[in-house]
């Protein structure tokens, strides 16, 4: 089972843009390299420039922040951020029951190795989550804690990234964690291990961060994985927005490509999920 979990990241580098895109101009090319069919059919060449066509205008769409975003909000569906009322009611809480309420930040990510700093560091989705973790728990008081240990597609060896996020938390954010979840490596090991880990300290109230487009699998994940035991609660942040030129939005961008990776990867967890 291990051996076929491994091959997750492989498995969805080939399934997401631009592979499949990619294969799919090759495949037009060649229907054109081949020339006319016979019997009046439409010609190889003709198929052949129709698929190079389709690859190209989707892999345009597919490179836009754009179409990202249509996909997070019509597809993906993440919930709404939290607000003030939310705060003031976690803030409550926290002050009247504190060992009961965890802000949980799930991880995105680890650098084993980051040159500058001469020791291993969390990746930009994975600090993204952590500041935010961070801020509110500064805001509400509630304690905080972490989960994630080596992907998947790493090799399993130096500091967990749960163990990286323990120093970053009190060194760059000044914000301690107090529960360490550092053996899981994905969204389902995320949820079946801090759970118990969290019911066992006695915790009865999960308030998990995690990016937008990343919500509605791991909430779905973590809801299962409680039972109806504890009570878990969406802080989502990053969310994609529309930029003030709506027509950046439409062109292609390294940012765009990337979104929409994240959208579609999703999309094919829930999938699985389901």
């Amino acid at each position: 089972m291990d051996s076929l979990a491994s091959l997750k990241p492989v498995i969805a580098a080939l399934l997401l843009p631009p592979v499949p895109l990619i294969l799919l101009m090759l495949a037009g090319t060649r229907l054109v390299s081949i020339g006319a069919g016979k019997g009046g059919m439409v010609s190889h060449k003709q198929a052949g420039y129709a698929l190079a066509l389709l690859a190209c205008l989707a892999l345009w769409l597919l490179s836009t922040q754009g179409f990202s975003r249509t996909l997070m909000v019509h597809m993906l569906k993440p919930p709404m951020p939290m607000n003030q009322a939310d705060f003031q009611r976690l803030e409550a809480e926290a002050r009247r029951q504190p060992k009961s309420v965890a802000i949980l930040v799930l991880g995105g990510g680890r650098d084993p190795l980051a040159p500058e700093y001469g020791t291993a560091d969390l990746q930009a989705t994975s600090l993204e989550r952590l500041r935010y973790g961070a801020w509110l728990a500064r805001r509400t008081g509630a304690s905080l804690a972490f989960s994630g240990g080596v992907g998947w597609g790493q090799r399993d060896e130096g500091l967990s990234e749960a163990r990286i996020a323990e120093r970053v938390a009190q060194q760059d954010f000044g914000r301690p964690l107090r529960w360490v979840e550092g053996n899981s490596r994905d969204t389902q090991e995320n949820a079946t291990n801090s759970v118990r880990m969290l019911r066992e300290a006695g915790v009865r109230h999960i308030v998990l961060v995690t990016h937008a487009w990343h919500m509605p699998h791991a909430l779905r994940a973590f809801r299962d994985a409680a039972g109806g035991a504890l009570l878990v609660e969406p802080a989502a942040m990053g969310y994609f927005v529309m930029r003030d030129n709506w027509l950046l939005d439409w062109l292609p961008s390294t940012e765009g490509l990337q979104q929409n990776r994240w959208a579609l990867r999703e999309l094919l967890a829930l999938l699985v999920q389901r």
